[in-house]
């Protein structure tokens, strides 16, 4: 579709996502990640799950998609759910609950990447995104465990979060069936040595191993 008609149908889906606290029981984490295979102009969409909350490595799946939306800021979604969903059919064990490096609702339309997936999959999303797109927040001293609320139009959308002393803030926001504070709490458990949240790392160093071993194999 063309953008005008995506923004029009952003509108529409966002009335659709649902804000709720993520229970703290559940079993399998998903996160995942894009990369972009420019000569070829290909999306590799990959996705990983792991143990919760030991974060032990369960699986990796990926998917190799031509590109069927151009890249317009604010409508990413359009351009990376489909090889998101690629891949993830082909999960054997669907994880229940899901990490995205992008936006939730802290969005112009407050559908972003993680709204927009998590509406197609229904089940919680959590997005996590390594620079804002909008909303405004109060200075943030860069001490790991530090945050502060992401507002919009004076409304809550997110958080920024400082995950590492002394380096810029990562920002997260719920997408579809979480909350703010369970999304911020779950983010802060998948913390380790780096500024990205663990599961999300992985994801992204598979989905760049993937796009070089591509590149290698056609030379």
């Amino acid at each position: 579709m063309p953008p005008r008609e995506a923004v029009k149908l952003q509108r529409i889906l966002a009335e659709q996502v649902e804000l709720r606290r993520i229970a703290e029981d559940f079993a399998v984490l998903g996160a995942s990640d894009i990369s972009y295979m420019k000569p070829v102009d290909r999306l590799v969409a990959v996705v990983l799950t792991f143990h919760w909350p030991s974060l032990e490595p369960l699986e990796s799946v990926h998917a190799v998609s031509p590109i069927g939306f151009p890249y317009v800021p604010g409508l990413l979604s359009f351009r990376e759910i489909p090889p998101l969903l690629m891949a993830y059919r082909l999960l054997k064990r669907a994880p229940d609950v899901f990490l995205c490096d992008g936006q939730g609702i802290a969005h112009p339309r407050r559908l972003g990447l993680a709204s927009h997936l998590g509406l197609c999959l229904d089940i919680p999303t959590i997005g996590c995104a390594k620079s804002r797109l909008c909303g405004e927040h109060r200075p943030l001293e860069l001490r790991r465990g530090n945050y502060a609320p992401l507002l919009l139009n004076d409304v809550q959308v997110g958080y920024v979060f400082c995950s590492r002393n002394g380096v810029k803030p990562i920002y997260i926001s719920p997408g579809h069936l979480a909350d703010l504070d369970s999304s911020r709490k779950l983010i802060e458990r998948c913390l380790g040595r780096f500024r990205i949240p663990q599961p999300l790392r992985q994801a992204h160093l598979e989905a760049t191993r993937i796009r070089k071993s591509l590149f290698a194999g056609s030379g």
